[in-house]
């Protein structure tokens, strides 16, 4: 695991080469401590810092093949490293190392773009081709890794995260005002964008190419489309996500270093731990986040769980002041405005991973998006069966959404299914699944001074020029949309990437292994979604035999903290009065501070009465 930054084509003096990426480098340090290297020419720069995991003391970056073509730098890991080794040995290549560096470079000269599909990883890199003078920037599948860009002069700059480019001279930051009114709308920046106007990111399963001045963007993952294109019955089924399954963690239990779990108490994390527990000769150690706002905790379940699987278990309890206190660092990793304060705790339980010795753990994201766990699953299938439905139906279903939300109760049953019944499923309508979601995050915009657009005309746009998601059911589309959005945009980035290596620990997605993907896409809708409101059916056949009965079946809780509490019920920071001040949200350019000073102390009327 790394960081990497540099630039190409550069029209600055070479003298400033080594003072500019050193510079940008120290920003991200934390991504690197064990080691850094550098290459130059006479118009490029390419810098990395090293997280030794695998092969440590040979595995140095940037690595140049030997023809003295390709230059590599590289972020991340290749889990198969070791089958496309043996593969490439056959083929007639030497290696020097046992580092999956030099594999992922002589993958690419072997086979080029088209290695592209042999990976299997978390990764985000950039090859350099001299004799060419073409550069390839490159990000995972599923947009594990980070990786942003910006041409500025006909200057390809590049880095692992955005504060890298502070340190380059001239590079301004400038917020892109329509792009923060589609961020407040739908929780996370598009694919290919960030909240600062010119500065980009490589898509998820993307690579682009630099040219002459000139960026071209490919894709070459998409998820897969194909249900029920499985035949089998369902044994055979949970059969072979449990051999996915066990495939995928094997291949993340690759390290030079010792690798942990992340134990929330849930089905995800609880399969993921079981089979580490299985495949390893030692006791696991695990890691979790319990709080004393009991709303929120899952610790007795954590605790059974890992007494259960025998792991040596390490708890961190979580206040409101914590939270407090914590979030401007997280915040300063984050780089991107945030709707919840759930990246915190996973903040400082990376630094208690970290104060253990540990650099590796597993998290179970992804499971959600391929098992259809998330509620907005179900209630797009109520949607669609909403007009054949009678009214206690209706009722039975609203009433099994969200259970973990206070408004979802019996006494609301009734405004609920009135609610419902003013959002039909629109068929044109490429995001109509998130269609009450998204309408009703766009309150949000009110917080602006003025607004650009409303909201939604940047994902209009976006889905637009996707033709496949045309072809797709209603469901497929919040499939697709979850995981293009939400996913890679916030909990695999703020939420996961940059909380992990804040701390200098590398986190691992089992589920993120696209031949479990690409199975479990094809599987029918029943054998996921059960009788349309049993979630991850597939997933607890799988490991029935394996788990307590109250772990496998337990009810979706998804991973929450408090969001508001912290900053007001608690002794405040400075910072949070600072902020607060009317004089400091008048100086902000874009925020309408008459409407957030009202809405402050709306927030701060409900606050004391629910605790008083």
């Amino acid at each position: 695991m790394c960081g990497v930054a540099g630039f190409l084509d550069s029209k600055r003096n070479t003298e400033d080469y080594s003072k500019i990426v050193l510079d940008m480098l120290r920003q991200i340090a934390y991504r690197g401590p064990d080691e850094q290297g550098f290459y130059f020419d006479k118009n490029t720069a390419l810098g990395s810092v090293r997280l030794s995991i695998i092969d440590k003391s040979s595995g140095t970056q940037p690595i140049v093949d030997e023809d003295q073509r390709y230059v590599l730098v590289y972020n991340g890991e290749l889990y198969n490293y070791i089958e496309l080794r043996q593969e490439l040995l056959l083929l007639g290549h030497k290696f020097k190392t046992q580092s999956d560096t030099e594999v992922l470079l002589k993958s690419w000269i072997e086979w080029g773009e088209h290695a592209l599909l042999k990976f299997d990883g978390a990764y985000a890199f950039v090859i350099y081709d001299r004799r060419n003078k073409k550069t390839i920037l490159v990000r995972d599948r599923f947009g594990e890794r980070p990786l942003y860009y910006i041409v500025h002069n006909g200057t390809l700059i590049f880095a692992s995260e955005l504060k890298c480019f502070l340190k380059y001279p001239d590079i301004q930051f400038n917020w892109d005002e329509e792009v923060l009114e589609s961020v407040l709308t739908i929780w996370t920046p598009l694919q290919d964008e960030t909240v600062f106007r010119d500065i980009k990111q490589v898509p998820s399963g993307s690579f682009i190419a630099f040219n002459n001045g000139t960026v071209d963007v490919i894709q070459y993952y998409d998820l897969p489309f194909n249900s029920n294109t499985f035949k089998g019955s369902e044994a055979e089924a949970a059969e072979r996500v449990r051999e996915l399954m066990r495939e995928s963690v094997s291949l993340r239990m690759r390290s030079d270093v010792e690798v942990g779990t992340y134990l929330s108490g849930g089905l995800d994390s609880s399969v993921i731990t079981q089979i580490a527990a299985e495949q390893s000769p030692h006791s696991i150690n695990t890691f979790s986040i319990a709080f004393e706002e009991k709303e929120y905790d899952e610790s007795s379940q954590q605790e059974q769980i890992s007494k259960y699987l025998g792991t040596k278990h390490k708890k961190l309890l979580i206040s409101n002041q914590m939270i407090a206190e914590e979030f401007p660092k997280s915040i300063w990793h984050a780089e991107t405005p945030l709707f919840r304060t759930a990246l915190v705790p996973l903040y400082l339980l990376s630094k208690r991973v970290k104060k253990s010795g540990l650099k590796v753990v597993l998290t179970g994201e992804g499971s959600d998006e391929i098992f259809l766990g998330y509620d907005i699953f179900k209630e797009t299938l109520l949607r669609l069966q909403w007009n054949s439905l009678t009214q206690s139906e209706r009722e039975y279903r609203v009433s099994k959404l969200y259970p973990y939300l206070e408004l979802f109760n019996s006494k609301n049953i009734e405004a609920l299914v009135g609610l419902y019944n003013k959002f039909p499923l629109d068929s044109d309508s490429l995001f109509s699944s998130h269609e009450m979601r998204f309408r009703n995050s766009k309150f949000a915009l009110r917080l602006l001074r003025s607004k650009k657009s409303n909201g939604l005309n940047r994902l209009k746009n976006y889905l637009g020029q996707n033709a496949i998601l045309k072809k797709l059911s209603h469901l497929e589309r919040a499939q697709w949309l979850e995981s293009k959005t939400l996913l890679s945009g916030y909990l695999l980035s703020s939420q996961g990437d940059r909380m992990a290596m804040a701390n200098s620990v590398e986190n691992r997605c089992p589920f993120l292994n696209h031949k479990l993907v690409d199975f479990v896409n094809s599987l029918p809708l029943d054998m996921r979604l059960k009788s349309n409101i049993k979630e991850k059916f597939i997933l607890q056949q799988a490991f029935k035999n394996l788990l307590p009965k109250n772990i496998l079946f337990r009810a979706k809780q998804p991973y929450r903290s408090p969001d508001s509490k912290p900053f007001i019920s608690c002794n405040r920071p400075d910072y949070i009065n600072d902020l607060l001040n009317p004089k400091r949200l008048s100086s902000i350019d874009f925020i309408d501070a008459n409407f957030c000073q009202g809405f402050i102390k709306n927030i701060l009327v409900t606050i004391t009465i629910v605790i008083f």
